[in-house]
């Protein structure tokens, strides 16, 4: 089998590389559009994953906990904490209760109202939370016991924390997708420019050759031939670039954690190798519709 290159084409010809000038503003352009493009395209991916990995993190933590609010006068708090630890001890499917210390209530209170909110002065709801274990646990049957047994007592199961969750991780993935496609149409549509100026800066080289005999084929192939290597020297740089600016993202322990994840992770890291390639049959396609096309104009 044929090596992809000479598959489509891309063979070694000194003969008709010579049709294309190997300088001038279509080189560079080539060049810096391809490398340009993917190195936002390894951006677009690694955002695109770890935005799902995130969500997809967070979702997964709150689909298996669950948590208890319970608010009540001062006296009665502590017999109503202890009514629903017994509740949940004796109720299937949950598993490890327990009561949030002030400490751990305060700590999530910190991020909204800084770290010296005098929480035992204030009357706010304790909070108990436990897991939910294998199999499940009936959320409408707790809460009408709940309602019985602890009347200020109120579940939160986290769906409607989970349903946002959920469409946000599908949307991200999909933007992602988008943006790499409309990355991949910009870079073509910008090649597609450059080979039509190449081939109107080359009208009248073009029509000799043909009065010697060459083929629309031969000529065509030339500037898919230059195009499409141009394209996939650039892409390689941009690629190498945007992998090196991956790496020197800060760590998630520097960034406070909302950064966790940023980047490629395991055979992720496999991903952006493919974008060198990518770009190269995009260039080649959208080399060989205009070259055929300007040709025909040519005619």
């Amino acid at each position: 089998m044929k090596a992809l290159p000479q598959r489509l084409g891309l063979g070694r010809d000194r003969a008709s590389d010579r049709v294309v000038p190997p300088t001038g503003h279509t080189a560079w352009l080539t060049g810096f559009t391809a490398g340009a493009m993917t190195f936002l395209a390894v951006f677009a991916l690694a955002l695109s994953l770890a935005s799902g990995r995130l969500a997809d993190r967070w979702s997964d933590a709150l689909t298996s906990t669950a948590t208890i609010r319970i608010s009540a006068p001062p006296d009665q708090m502590a017999a109503q904490t202890r009514a629903v630890l017994d509740l949940l001890a004796t109720t299937p499917g949950v598993a490890g209760p327990r009561a949030l210390s002030a400490a751990e209530q305060r700590a999530l209170l910190e991020p909204w109202f800084g770290p010296d909110l005098p929480v035992d002065s204030l009357s706010l709801p304790q909070l108990v939370e436990f897991t939910e274990a294998e199999g499940g646990y009936d959320a409408q049957g707790l809460r009408l016991r709940l309602q019985a047994e602890a009347p200020g007592a109120v579940l939160d199961d986290h769906t409607r924390w989970r349903r946002p969750l959920a469409v946000a991780a599908e949307r991200l993935r999909l933007l992602g997708w988008l943006s790499l496609a409309l990355i991949g149409g910009a870079m073509a549509a910008m090649i597609t420019l450059a080979a039509n100026a190449a081939l109107a800066a080359n009208a009248q080289v073009i029509r000799v050759l043909r009065l010697v005999g060459a083929q629309d084929g031969f000529i065509a192939g030339a500037f898919v031939r230059r195009f499409t290597l141009r394209a996939a020297a650039g892409s390689a740089a941009g690629m190498a670039a945007g992998m090196l600016g991956i790496l020197l993202l800060p760590s998630a322990d520097a960034a406070g954690g909302f950064l966790t994840g940023l980047g490629f992770q395991g055979r992720g890291w496999l991903l952006p190798l493919m974008l060198p390639l990518l770009a190269a049959l995009v260039a080649w396609a959208a080399t060989r519709t205009a070259a055929l096309a300007k040709l025909r104009e040519l005619n």
